[in-house]
């Protein structure tokens, strides 16, 4: 840290409500790194104008802080209340769409969710990654495939869901290995299939600061049922998803706002081919998709379009550098 006396800083005197925000920009331009610049310029300014439109009380300045606290104390390794926060608020979403843009007839993407773990067993074809007996016997078939419908092998697929009473495996207690996840890998032909169980509707973990807020804003904690699916190859666009189950109560009011038209699907009971084909019993349910990547240089060209559509929409004097806006000062 330099000394006093070295340091040079713009002078801020007599700052008022209406000239806080630009004093404020002001001593933060001052780093090399331009789109950090920028980021906090445009988060002081918006934060600036949320407490000048509301007129925010001290009172409810210092229940926001507090809120955030209590965030940051109940999370832990395997709760981040941070996600569930940008969840419920619709930002996960939205950065998803701006960051993972797809081009028409591709995967579209969908919200993480704050129970993804990096323990997962990396299973065969036709493995079954769930364990609990009481769920609903449900084969996965699916293909992943290029915009061109050819087939990608060696996708690294991590595959998530909760068991059949809502709750995924770090929620329990006595957890003591991965339950209902894997990681599989696409062969030559694209291919991969698994066993797990049918999905069903479960609520966020509603017992924290995110779960109050819901209450007072008088929204439910539901998710309809769902299987979590992460895609990622070097040279591919990462792509973070769900198929979501046709007919679930929830299936128009998720909490997480996750759910698209296009990653609702129906799985069907087997038929007797179907099953004797993959060795699982009939009655079984089985779900048939197809997952269609883009590569990564697809993606930025499309980020970079739309980016740019919205800076001239917006009338702002921007930049992409590294496929990020910055201030263009050239």
């Amino acid at each position: 840290m330099a000394a006093p006396n070295k340091v040079t800083a713009p002078a801020l005197l007599d700052l008022t409500i209406d000239n806080i925000t630009p004093n404020t920009v002001k001593i933060n331009s001052q780093s090399s790194d331009r789109r950090l610049t920028y980021l906090m310029e445009r988060l002081v300014t918006h934060v600036h104008d949320f407490a000048r439109e509301t007129r925010i009380s001290t009172d409810e300045w210092m229940a926001g802080l507090n809120f955030l606290v209590q965030c940051g104390q109940i999370s832990s390794d395997v709760r981040h209340e941070f996600i569930l926060l940008s969840d419920i608020l619709g930002l996960s979403l939205l950065v998803d769409n701006i960051n993972h843009p797809k081009p028409p007839n591709t995967t579209e993407g969908s919200v993480l969710g704050p129970f993804h773990t990096h323990d997962a067993p990396t299973l065969e074809n036709g493995a079954n990654m769930a364990s609990d007996p009481k769920g609903e016997p449900l084969v996965c078939i699916c293909t992943v495939q290029d915009t061109y419908g050819k087939p990608v092998e060696g996708v690294k697929i991590d595959i998530w869901e909760t068991d059949s009473s809502g709750h995924y495996d770090v929620q329990h207690s006595d957890r003591n290995e991965p339950t209902e996840r894997c990681v599989m890998v696409s062969d030559a032909k694209g291919e991969f299939w698994f066993k797990c169980i049918l999905p069903v509707s479960y609520p966020i973990p509603h017992d924290g600061p995110v779960g109050k807020l819901l209450g007072k804003l008088g929204r439910h904690p539901w998710r309809p049922a769902h299987l979590h699916f992460m895609m990622e190859k070097k040279g591919w666009d990462h792509l973070i998803t769900a198929l979501y189950m046709r007919g679930d109560p929830y299936e128009t009011s998720d909490a997480v706002f996750g759910v698209k038209k296009s990653l609702i699907v129906e799985p069907q009971k087997i038929d007797s081919a179907t099953a004797k084909e993959y060795g699982v019993p009939e009655g079984s349910w089985v779900l048939k998709h197809d997952f269609v990547l883009t590569t990564d240089q697809e993606t930025d060209n499309l980020r970079d379009q739309l980016a740019l559509e919205a800076m001239k929409k917006q009338g702002l004097n921007l930049k992409l550098v590294d496929h990020l806006p910055v201030p263009d000062l050239d």
